[in-house]
């Protein structure tokens, strides 16, 4: 069995992902979360209703000892799976203002969006480079590419994902394994609801919002065989929002 595991798989660009995988491919998804079991499960009911197969599997990827109990336990009930595609998508934000910037606000997101790159892609990534093959996606951020002002947390998190993807991508390219980013600007999810698009969508050319699926899209083909030539590249979804 096939598997193509999303960390945060439960809503937003995470959901999206997952239907998207389900739909193009024949992976066995893991729809990764960490509190909200329904959503997750209706993330499942989704991928599901493209025939596809897929279960969900609970840990916060910022805990390195809950990630790494969640992934063993599942390979030792799943010896004969592989993990073959990792989408590191699990992020939060905290904005503010750097200089009122509590430190747990700091460290709750770079552990949430950096570490948790680290711990669940360094579990499964020895399992990858045997299997000689592999597709690792870093969701990352225009934030992290050009800087958002409120965000210095955020930015920082995600640019340094940007930077490990490209410095990772080196490391494993000769076992076939490909490691990329993609980096959204404003898209429609819980993650953006507080904002207000109508005053926003004037920054953006393309002069709206995006839709998760939008982002899916790039990151199934990045996961595919199609991409094998790709990697460590930063891949802008962002409607035209550059620096």
């Amino acid at each position: 069995m096939k598997c193509a595991l999303v960390t945060g798989g439960s809503r937003g660009i995470g959901k999206a992902i997952c239907i998207q995988l389900a739909k193009d491919s024949d992976y066995h998804i893991l729809i990764n979360y960490n509190s909200n079991k329904e959503a997750a499960l209706e993330t499942l009911k989704s991928v599901e209703a493209e025939g596809n197969t897929g279960e969900v599997i609970q840990f916060n990827v910022s805990d390195s000892e809950s990630v790494n109990n969640a992934l063993n336990n599942w390979q030792e009930n799943n010896k004969e799976a592989t993990v073959e595609v990792i989408v590191n998508n699990a992020g939060i934000t905290k904005d503010g203002l750097f200089m009122w910037m509590p430190k747990e606000d700091w460290d709750n997101v770079i552990n949430t969006s950096l570490n948790g790159f680290y711990n669940v892609t360094n579990n499964l990534i020895q399992k990858l480079l045997r299997n000689r093959y592999g597709r690792i996606i870093n969701v990352a951020s225009v934030s992290g590419v050009k800087g958002t002002a409120g965000q210095t947390n955020y930015s920082a998190a995600k640019g340094a994902l940007v930077a490990a993807t490209k410095a990772l991508a080196q490391e494993v390219a000769k076992r076939k394994i490909t490691v990329n980013a993609i980096a959204p600007g404003f898209i429609k999810s819980d993650m953006t609801s507080d904002l207000d698009e109508a005053e926003l969508k004037n920054l953006i050319p393309i002069n709206r919002f995006g839709e998760p699926e939008e982002v899916a899209h790039a990151v199934s083909f990045l996961a595919s065989e199609k991409a094998s030539y790709i990697t460590g590249e930063v891949i802008n979804i962002n409607g035209g929002i550059y620096s």
